[in-house]
C-alpha cells in the first residue's frame, strides 16, 4: 500500500511555470513506476508523463513535450512535474499515480494508487 499526496497547484498566467510535487508514503517508493495524469472539466482523464523506476526513462504526452519535465527523488520519496510555458488548455486537476507492474505506462488503469489531485488553472 502506498499513499500519494500532491501539492504545488495554483493559478498562473499563460506562459508561467509551476512545479507539482507528489510525496509518497508506505512501501518503498523506488520500486514503483510513477506517472502524472490530468483531468479537465467535462473531459476524460488523460496521460501527462511517466517515469520508469528502474531505468529512469521518461515519456510525455505530445501536448506537453518540451514544456513539462518529470523527475523523482527517491531519497525524499517525491515525484515532481516541472511545468513551463503553461497554456490555458493545461488547466486541469493533476494527479500522480503509482504502478507496481506497469512502470512507464501511459494508461490510467495500469496504475494501482492515486493521489487526491491538485488544481492547476492557467489564465489567458
Amino acid at each position: 500500500q502506498v499513499q500519494l499526496v500532491e501539492s504545488g497547484g495554483g493559478l498562473v498566467q499563460a506562459g508561467g511555470s509551476l512545479r507539482l510535487s507528489c510525496v509518497a508514503s508506505g512501501r518503498t517508493f523506488s520500486s514503483y513506476g510513477m506517472g502524472w495524469f490530468r483531468q479537465a472539466p467535462g473531459k476524460e482523464r488523460e496521460f501527462v508523463s511517466a517515469m520508469r523506476w528502474s531505468s529512469g526513462s521518461r515519456r510525455y504526452a505530445d501536448s506537453v513535450k518540451g514544456r513539462f519535465t518529470i523527475s523523482r527523488d527517491n531519497n525524499k520519496n517525491t515525484l515532481y512535474l516541472q511545468m513551463n510555458s503553461l497554456k490555458p488548455e493545461d488547466t486541469a486537476v493533476y494527479y500522480c499515480a503509482a504502478t507496481v507492474d506497469h512502470s512507464g505506462s501511459s494508461v490510467d488503469y495500469d496504475y494501482d494508487y492515486w493521489g487526491q489531485g491538485t488544481q492547476v488553472t492557467v489564465s489567458s
